[in-house]
């Protein structure tokens, strides 16, 4: 896993292993990541599956009860087919947008 922190998050990225021993990773090294704004990265993964971006729903629900976001950058997915819960967005530079509007959203109360 390759990790970079920034001002306002931390971007992680997977090297070479599967989305599914990506997720175990960032699960074993959460308590580093826990009190951080995170963006994944997985838009290199050529042959990403709905299923795959879904094992990343519960760590997602995680952080955003902490008042955090979580952002999954994927350009392979149908938008329309993925749940509310997750937020998911094609490009890093969008996904640093639901990042502002996150913020401004817990500025707001909601």
């Amino acid at each position: 896993m390759e990790f970079k922190k920034y001002d306002k998050y931390t971007l992680l990225k997977p090297a070479q292993e599967s989305v599914n021993e990506f997720l175990k990773t960032v699960a074993s090294n959460y308590a580093n990541f826990k009190d951080e704004h995170l963006i994944i990265d997985i838009s290199e993964k050529i042959n990403i599956e709905l299923k795959e971006l879904l094992l990343f729903l519960d760590l997602s629900e995680i952080h955003r009860k902490n008042g955090l976001s979580f952002v999954i950058v994927c350009e392979r997915i149908e938008i329309d087919d993925i749940p509310d819960e997750l937020n998911v967005a094609p490009t890093i530079e969008e996904a640093q947008d639901i990042l502002e509007m996150d913020a401004i959203e817990r500025d707001l109360g909601f």
